[in-house]
């Protein structure tokens, strides 16, 4: 905005603030003219004011505002100050006293910015102690010695004149052995703003309160049904905890009225918090045990945004400026910031009961250029929180414009006053800080109020994570502005939506005027080219998988969480982060493999081959398609060609092998390649290679076999006839009466030959012609044993 336009209209001081201050400009003319004479050595006092000396610029006694109250006094009202004053010097300070000091109006913003910058500095002027009677002395005050004071005064004795901001002072006054005369040796500047009655015109004032953190959650979970989230560390319980940062920001924002901007990815996280959940500890997990302090935390916020405004950004708060500058020509970027943005109704809605604004995009510390705006809008938001001083005003107003302002395209820019928005930067832990911080926020924003007749509307964006002491001086001027009188509280989307200056600025800084100090905090493009490649290996494995979502969901967030603002000024932090989720995807993803084969042989012409694939996931994997490839197709055939695919789906925990017909063509070794494929066609995970030793049969072993089969026909050919011959000579024995011949006694009992040949026993224990007849032997009418052939189902006696 119009930041070095900084005047505005003054009037007169009343007759009695002018009678006063001549009357005690006359009153301390003989002292004046009697003190000229004084010997060199002697301080000079003119009007009241001492002369301010020190061996520094701040003097050699630090004096500490902690507290002001009220901050913005009115009629009636008493001021109390109180603080300490600490004796940093080497000598005793003696006959010290501490006093109020009042000084003139201020009449512009840049003023305040001038006050501030110098407010311990003894170089420029001093302004006179108010009374005598408003002090606290000291008889002594030893080197390194903190004495506290507590001083009140009321608003009538401060003779404050017009309407404005007054420049406030605390002092610390006395001796020393080097310069025995009274002197100032420490001051501490602050603002009292002064609007005792209603402003004729107020400012619409819009502040954000915003609700985001850094990335707590690991795209890790647990392998049981309820997928048991697991976090980076236990951080987010600290901050949610009573007394923790975000713990106050709740506490504290319920009581204003504000617009809150809160980040999905926060409420998922502390959502998840108030199950089971795990937490990294080295490198093993532990059981969570925060989940009654997030039930809180979430109860209480539903509690302070009930029916007020919340503006949601994308999940996990994507940086739009690296986004632009750096990401935009690795694709899928944008699509990152398209899911991030989707996802937000799913988050937001039902865990806080209400439905949030997605129109704004805000870029971090507010500073744009055309690159920004367009990445900010291309998911959907058609306003862009912006900062003034970043969208500057270049046409010379006296004033500050209100807020909203087209910037083409049907972009709206909400740009937001940087003063305000950055006075609670910087380390406000300790009191006197703070209490700095807000004097000097309300004298801005009066000082901005004074500026014109005209009604505007300022917004207020403060850092995105503001610490606890930050959150409590941002509180607490919020609570004195919305208390006061010359402003009144309004929503962004109001804000937004308000007439716009017609002379303000619309013209959208090129890629160049970005800052170089927070060009140097973005994300770098390897950063995009790595979120690229695991979001391509992400979809490469959702598609083999029975139900896809328990990998999509986690590290669909993950991969918006690499891209967070919060990784800002912690490059490592982000690298170690992004290196983990695709670690992790791979091993998941490893779980689906091939095993290893070693060397195979075939000692024929064709055989088969198997091929196993192992699924270590809990659920069930495919259709994937599996193809054997050969490498010298001459030598060795897979199903006839090349190579052969055939589709495979396995259980969860379980390992399944696949036969594929292969065909040899010459002797000597072939390399085989077993590899998996989604059914898109994409390769999936690592190959396995394995050689295929090929042995043919040679004319020799034919030889060798052929012969071994002709023996085994011969031989059966011999136990024929002789079986036939035997079958004989029993019928011929048996036409004779069973008489013997003496060549039948010759030949003997027969001896079958031939492998597997049984004897014939029964034919051995026949009674021979001549022997006596025993009592035992078979009867002579025994049949003899029939040689036709054998009847279906029957035993042959070989």
């Amino acid at each position: 905005m119009a930041e070095a336009a900084d005047f505005q209209g003054t009037s007169p001081s009343p007759a009695r603030r002018w009678l006063r201050r001549t009357t005690a400009l006359v009153a301390g003319a003989p002292l004046l003219a009697g003190l000229v004479q004084l010997p060199a050595a002697s301080p000079a006092l003119a009007a009241g004011q001492l002369s301010a000396k020190a061996d520094g610029d701040a003097g050699s006694v630090a004096v500490a505002v902690d507290s002001l109250t009220p901050s913005a006094p009115t009629d009636g009202d008493t001021v109390t100050v109180s603080g300490t004053v600490t004796n940093n010097g080497k000598q005793t300070v003696t006959d010290a006293h501490v006093g109020l000091r009042l000084g003139p109006e201020i009449n512009t913003r840049s003023s305040v910015d001038a006050i501030a910058k110098d407010a311990a500095g003894l170089q420029g002027s001093v302004p006179p102690e108010i009374d005598d009677k408003y002090t606290e002395k000291f008889s002594k005050l030893a080197p390194g010695v903190a004495e506290h004071f507590n001083i009140s005064v009321p608003v009538d004795d401060l003779d404050l004149g017009d309407d404005g901001v007054y420049e406030f002072a605390v002092s610390l006054s006395g001796e020393t052995s080097a310069q025995p005369w009274e002197q100032v040796l420490g001051i501490q500047r602050t603002f009292l703003p002064w609007q005792p009655g209603k402003a004729g015109t107020t400012t619409k004032t819009t502040a954000l309160w915003p609700l985001v953190s850094t990335t707590h959650m690991a795209a890790e979970t647990g392998p049981n049904e309820e997928q048991t989230p697991v976090f980076l560390n236990d951080d987010l319980a600290k901050e949610i905890s009573p007394g923790g940062r975000l713990n106050q920001m709740v506490t504290l924002g319920k009581d204003l009225d504000v617009t809150w901007v809160v980040d999905p990815d926060l409420l998922a996280s502390v959502d998840a918090m108030t199950g089971n959940y795990s937490v990294r500890d080295g490198d093993k997990t532990v059981a969570g045990t925060h989940q009654d302090v997030a039930k809180q935390w979430l109860a209480d916020l539903q509690d302070a945004v009930a029916d007020e405004e919340v503006i949601s950004l994308p999940f996990a708060d994507p940086d739009l400026a690296s986004l632009a500058h750096n990401g935009t020509d690795v694709t899928g970027s944008l699509s990152q910031l398209k899911s991030a943005t989707d996802v937000i109704h799913n988050t937001v809605d039902p865990i806080l009961h209400v439905k949030p604004s997605t129109d704004f995009a805000w870029p971090v510390a507010g500073a744009v250029d055309r690159s920004i705006v367009k990445v900010a809008t291309s998911a959907g938001a058609d306003k862009v929180i912006a900062r003034s001083d970043s969208l500057q005003e270049t046409s010379g107003l006296p004033y500050t414009p209100s807020a909203a302002r087209p910037v083409g395209g049907g972009t709206t820019a909400v740009v937001a006053d940087a003063r305000l928005s950055t006075a609670f930067e910087g380390d406000l832990t300790d009191a006197s800080a703070s209490t700095l911080a807000v004097q000097r926020f309300l004298a801005q924003s009066l000082s901005l109020n004074l500026q014109t007749g005209k009604q505007r509307s300022v917004v207020i964006a403060p850092q995105r994570m503001p610490t606890g002491s930050q959150a409590r001086a941002m509180a607490e001027a919020l609570r004195a502005l919305q208390d006061g009188t010359w402003s009144e509280s309004q929503k962004l989307s109001a804000a937004a939506a308000a007439k716009s200056d017609p002379d303000a600025t619309t013209k959208v800084p090129s890629a160049s005027a970005y800052p170089a100090s927070l060009r140097k905090q973005e994300l770098p493009r390897s950063a995009f080219v790595q979120i690229a490649r695991t979001q391509d290996a992400l979809d490469n494995f959702k598609v083999v998988l029975s139900d896809p979502s328990r990998v999509a969901t986690p590290f669909g967030r993950a991969l918006n969480r690499e891209m967070s603002a919060s990784w800002r000024g912690r490059a490592d932090e982000a690298e170690s982060f992004r290196t983990g989720v695709k670690s992790y995807l791979d091993g998941l993803t490893g779980r689906v493999r091939l095993i290893d084969k070693s060397e195979t042989k075939l000692s024929g012409r064709s055989a088969t081959i198997p091929v196993t694939v192992q699924n270590n996931l809990v659920q069930d994997v495919g259709p994937l398609v599996l193809r054997l490839t050969s490498t010298n197709p001459t030598r060795l055939e897979i199903d006839g060609a090349d190579y052969e695919e055939q589709p495979i789906s396995v259980s969860g925990g379980h390992s399944q092998s696949v036969k594929f017909t292969t065909s040899a063509n010459a002797n000597g070794r072939a390399t085989v390649i077993a590899q998996l494929y989604t059914m898109d066609g994409r390769a999936y995970g690592a190959p396995v290679t394995f050689d295929v030793k090929v042995t043919e049969i040679t004319a020799t072993v034919m030889l060798v076999i052929g012969g071994g089969v002709l023996l085994l026909v011969l031989a059966g050919f011999r136990m024929y006839t002789q079986r036939k011959r035997a079958a004989a000579r029993d019928a011929e024995k048996a036409e004779a009466g069973g008489t013997e011949t003496a060549e039948d006694a010759e030949d003997g009992p027969e001896n079958p030959e031939g492998p597997g040949e049984r004897l014939d026993e029964e034919s051995d224990a026949r009674p021979r012609a001549g022997d006596p007849e025993q009592p035992s032997d078979p009867t002579p009418d025994t049949a003899a044993e029939n040689a036709d052939p054998s009847g279906t189902g029957e035993r042959v006696d070989r």
